[in-house]
């Protein structure tokens, strides 16, 4: 089953975001090792724990432009936003960021939270509907990102908006400018994706 999503769909502002309820999840040792192929296939690791841009690789994969739907941009302050302690290290007040990830043609493909120094924001993100990666290659940014976490889990919300059961793959990952920490990004990926990736497990 495939959900197909019009440009111009209301936008909605949530006063939380999309965490995945894990059935498993691994830290920086295990990112590092990688995940026997049963668990997680080849090419979806190389997905989910390289260091590349996924905006950059979905387009490839797809053929079609990535382009977000901004659905959240909220001034959190100093609160933890029940996210990845991680985040911490970003320096507050801060604001967290929701889009969609989709095709140009409207196939949703991922979910992406991401929480931001609120003073800089705007440096970074001066274009609010390009994609993270977009903005910071037209600024010439460099960065590295580095996967802190990696999950498999469930969310109904996700469920609905992907028009896929669960569960589903998920990181977050810090980016470093200048060896300062710019942002904590939290991505959840539509099983979609199978299209091109193959199936997530080997010998499923």
């Amino acid at each position: 089953m495939t959900a197909t999503f019009k440009v111009t769909e209301t936008l909605t502002r949530p006063t939380s975001w999309h965490a995945l309820t894990p059935i498993w999840q691994g830290g920086d040792a295990i990112i590092q090792l990688g995940l026997p192929h049963t668990q997680l296939a080849p090419t979806w690791q190389m997905f989910l724990l390289g260091d590349g841009s996924p905006t950059r690789h979905l387009q490839l994969l797809t053929g079609e432009k990535t382009e977000v739907d901004l659905i959240d941009m909220s001034a959190i302050g100093m609160d933890g936003d029940v996210a990845p302690e991680q985040m911490l290290v970003v320096p507050g007040p801060r604001i967290r960021r929701q889009v969609w990830l989709r095709t140009a043609s409207g196939q949703r493909l991922a979910y992406a939270c991401s929480w931001w120094e609120a003073s800089h924001v705007d440096d970074y993100l001066q274009n609010r509907s390009l994609p993270i990666w977009a903005s910071l290659e037209q600024l010439r940014t460099e960065l590295y990102r580095d996967v802190q976490g990696l999950y498999y889990g469930h969310s109904a919300q996700l469920e609905e908006a992907f028009g896929y059961k669960g569960p589903f793959w998920g990181r977050h990952y810090l980016f470093w400018h200048h060896k300062q920490p710019l942002t904590l990004i939290y991505e959840v990926f539509s099983p979609y994706l199978t299209k091109y990736l193959g199936k997530m497990q080997v010998g499923e």
